[in-house]
């Protein structure tokens, strides 16, 4: 039982013991130059050091992160390519035309807007047009939104 309380302060305890150890040192090096002519110096810079070290340590207990990381897994439904069927019904009412659903199918593949313009045998900007338009009528703003509707709407496979 009185172990527990000794633990409880432990930290006191040991600033009461450094602070003794620190006396100790004063008394036993009590020089009449050192101690009359120069103790204030000695005991400011002893209670300095002392609140240095309370400082140090009270900073590193309190900076630590107190934040958990918790991982949220999502279940992704993937439908095999050869039972695919596109939905023609949300592609007329999006008005995605041929031209773009093909652009979106080579966005979702991995390829960067070079590679589908020298691909498709188009311009740079005429990729770039598309895409914008892509992301507009599916209300998105990144490409990787844009294949994740596209795949949940069963646009593309």
């Amino acid at each position: 039982m009185a172990f527990r309380q000794l633990g409880k302060y432990k930290h006191t305890i040991g600033y009461g013991i450094s602070l003794a150890i620190l006396l100790f040192i004063l008394k036993w090096l009590q020089f009449r130059f050192v101690i009359i002519d120069h103790a204030l110096e000695i005991y400011i810079g002893a209670i300095a050091v002392i609140f240095t070290a309370l400082g140090i340590w009270l900073a590193l207990k309190l900076a630590r992160p107190k934040i958990e990381t918790v991982v949220v897994e999502k279940e992704v439904y993937i439908t095999p390519a050869n039972d695919f069927a596109t939905n023609d019904e949300e592609l007329a009412r999006l008005g995605l035309s041929k031209r773009e659903l093909e652009v979106l199918q080579l966005i979702a593949e991995g390829l960067s807007n070079q590679e589908i313009a020298a691909r498709l045998y188009v311009s740079l900007n005429t990729i770039k047009t598309h895409s914008s338009r892509i992301f507009e009528k599916l209300d998105v703003k990144r490409r990787t939104q844009a294949i994740e509707k596209a795949k949940r709407l069963n646009l593309i496979p």
